[in-house]
Order: structure tokens, then sequence, then C-alpha cells
């Protein structure tokens, strides 16, 4: 077996009906398929993880609307190519953009874009693994219409393999016995790109000649990814398990394995906003009321490395890596903020308790919002016993401080004001 195409090259849907796990956008009466079929598409922001179809959804809208596509990286292409780009457009009247990686353009490149998109030069169709509201310029966002694609659930990412095995020109005249699929759905990450380029390469590493049957299980899967990792990273993958590992050793509280990986993100170009931004979440996600300093400290080293960028940043960088590593850890505001909205979900719009309501009109104060509220500093220690949570909530524990010196601190202080109340 040979082919210097990947399967998941070989594998791209050509229609919407094809595409996996994104029904939501591409099903029947969606919102973007209707759009295609009329072919009156917006410019756009396809938003998700990689590997999910953001590619694919603009090959498919190119070839259904029969208009010129081009496609341009915003790693590797800068004014000067979105500029020849425009031009050829302007040339035959219209044309689709794709720019994959947009939040990867900074403000002069996005807004290179904004008089073509503006006069219908061009449909620009931007893929970005971030968040658009953060990475993309609000004069742009505000002529695209954002589209969020989800990461492909087991069930999409196991169909894959077996419509592969049907219908690829080469798996399917292959004696391959899928046995186990669990290494591979685990490995990918939702990523249908990675999953196809990592089961043909464990087919390649499990097969000795033509007709040798291949049996998948894990634990080939496994051995075949520690061994050719590199081989089928060439889209980029390696950029989300390298921040993984940053993420994971600051959060193991080991300043050498995430100073490493950090070096590793350095010397690869990483977008100094990119790894400065996952410290901010990290520190509230991960470090909390553990230590509060390390929000303030990473909120500030983000700000700091935008304005010095790199080779100087890197130390700004280390710094704030070094300092959440080494800080006491927790994740009970994560977890509290889950629990809280877990419990939204569950029981809806519970009504707000009449003496925490706001009065500010007469009517208001008639139909008692606000009545018998207590202004707590008026209280000993600035506190007075009331309730706070919606009567069928009351006691209801969201928030449980963790076990280190910063949170049995808040936790004495709760327990001080609410006694049993919520079990502090």
């Amino acid at each position: 077996m040979h082919t210097s195409t990947p399967l998941a090259e070989r594998m791209r849907p050509a229609a919407l009906d094809a595409l996996a796990g994104q029904e939501h956008l591409t099903g029947k009466g969606s919102i973007l398929r209707t759009a295609i079929e009329g072919g009156n598409i917006p410019s756009m922001i396809l938003w998700g993880p990689p590997g999910v179809g953001k590619t694919t959804i603009a090959h498919i809208i190119a070839q259904t609307l029969s208009l010129p596509c081009y496609q341009l990286s915003a790693i590797s292409s800068g004014v000067k190519e979105v500029r020849e780009v425009i031009e050829k457009a302007r040339a035959t009247t219209h044309a689709i953009l794709f720019i994959d990686e947009i939040h990867r353009f900074n403000k002069g490149q996005q807004d290179a874009l904004l008089g073509a998109v503006e006069k219908g030069i061009i449909t620009l169709i931007g893929a970005t693994t971030e968040n658009p509201s953060f990475e993309v310029n609000s004069a742009l966002l505000s002529r695209c219409q954002v589209y969020v694609l989800k990461a492909l659930p087991e069930q999409a990412l196991v169909a894959l393999l077996r419509e592969a095995m049907a219908k690829d020109v080469l798996l399917s005249t292959l004696p391959i016995t899928l046995t186990e699929t669990d290494a591979l759905v685990r490995l990918s990450g939702g990523d249908a790109r990675k999953l196809l380029n990592l089961f043909e390469l464990t087919i390649l590493a499990g097969g000795h000649g033509p007709g040798t049957p291949v049996n998948i299980t894990d634990a080939l899967v496994m051995q075949t990814a520690q061994q050719k990792i590199a081989l089928y990273d060439k889209q980029g993958e390696q950029h989300y398990d390298i921040i993984s590992a940053f993420i994971k050793s600051m959060r193991g509280s080991d300043p050498n394995g995430a100073v490493y990986w950090l070096a590793r993100m350095i010397e690869g170009g990483e977008d100094v906003k990119f790894i400065a931004r996952r410290m901010v979440i990290f520190a509230s996600e991960d470090v909390g009321n553990a230590n509060p300093n390390g929000l303030l400290l990473a909120n500030a080293c983000f700000d700091a490395v935008n304005k010095i960028g790199y080779p100087e940043a890197r130390i700004i960088l280390s710094q704030c890596a070094t300092y959440l590593a080494a800080s006491p850890k927790s994740n009970a505001a994560y977890e509290a903020i889950g629990k809280a909205l877990s419990m939204v979900k569950q029981t809806g719009d519970l009504p707000v308790p009449l003496h925490i309501r706001n009065a500010p009109t007469a009517l208001m104060k008639s139909m008692d919002y606000g009545k018998d509220y207590q202004y707590s500093h008026l209280g000993e220690g600035n506190f007075i016993t009331q309730e706070y949570l919606p009567e069928a909530l009351s006691g209801t524990t969201f928030y449980t401080p963790g076990n280190n010196a910063r949170e049995n601190e808040l936790r004495h202080f709760l327990r001080e004001r609410w006694k049993e109340k919520y079990g502090y």
C-alpha cells in the first residue's frame, strides 16, 4: 500500500451530506445549508477545534457555487498575498478567499481584507480554533457570520474509520480487522484528520506485505503513535499536543516541564498571545483562590508580552509559567461555576427571592420587591444572615474551598458566618 496523499485527504467529503458531526450547520433546513443551496452565502468565520470540517466546508461551498477559490494560511501569508488574491478576484468579478488560522493575522493583515469584503469582491471564509471575539477585528467580525463547529463525538469517529475501510481506494482492498478503537478515538481528540492519518499509519505498521491481515488493536495504535508521531503532525496537530503538555506540567506543579514545553513553543514560533492567554485561563482554572496573585501575574504577563514581543517576551512568559507551576493549586472556582451552570440547566429560571430584587420604581416597591432586605454592612462583621438563593435551592453548596492555606482561611471565614448552612 502506497500513496503520497494521506488518508484524511483522500476521505475529504465532497458534499455536505457526507460531512460528519456538524448536522446543526449542514443538516437539512440549517442556516448554513440553506444559504449554500440558495447560492447567497455571507462572509463567515468557522470556529472550532482542528480536524472537524472547517476547510472541507470552504471547499464544498466553492464547488457548489462554482466560484474561484483561493486559499491562504495565516501562518505563511501576509498583506502582499492578500492583496494579490483581491486583485485576481476583482478580475473575475467575485471569488472565495479561504484563510486558515485567521486568528494569526495581525490587525494590519485583517484590515487589508475589509474593503474587499465590504464591496463584495471576495466572500471571506476564515477558519479559526480561537474565539473570534478576541482574535478577529471587530470591524471584520461585524461583516461576517460566525458558525461554531463541534469536536466529533466517538460515534462519528468510529463511523469514519469504518467508512474509510469500506470506501477508500486503498484500504478497501486490504484485509483489515478493527478490533479496538479506544486508542484511536482518544489520541485523535475529536480531530478527524488526526484520526484517519493515525489509522493509516497503524495499518502500515501492522501489515508486512500485500494481503497480510492487519488487526487494529489499542496496543498497536499506541506503539505506532509513539514511533510515528512526527509523521502525522504535518498539519500542525503538535501545536495542540505541546500546549496540552505545557498546561499539564503547570497543573502538576513542575516548573521544569513547564519551561521545557514553553521553550518548544517559543522555538516553534508560537504566538505569544496564545501562550499568555492559556496561562490567564490556567491561573483561574487550576490555581484559583489558592493563590489569587496567579491571575494578577498572568494578566500582567498577557499585557506585557503584547507590548514587548519576541525575543524578550520569552523572559516574561518564563517568569509567569514557573510562578504558576510553583503555586499551590485549586480548581474550586472552576468546579463551582460548573456545578452552578449544571444546576441552572436542571432547574431553569427559578424566581429571584423578593427581598433581593431591585426596586427602582414605586410599582415594584408596592409588589414587595426589596422588602425585608437587610444591608449587610449594618451587621456585626459586615454580615447579616439572610437567603441569597432561590427557595428551591436553599442550602445548596456550589463553592467548596480547596485544602490549601489561602482557601482554608476562606473556609474559616465562611464557617464563622454561615455556621452549618453550607457545610463549611
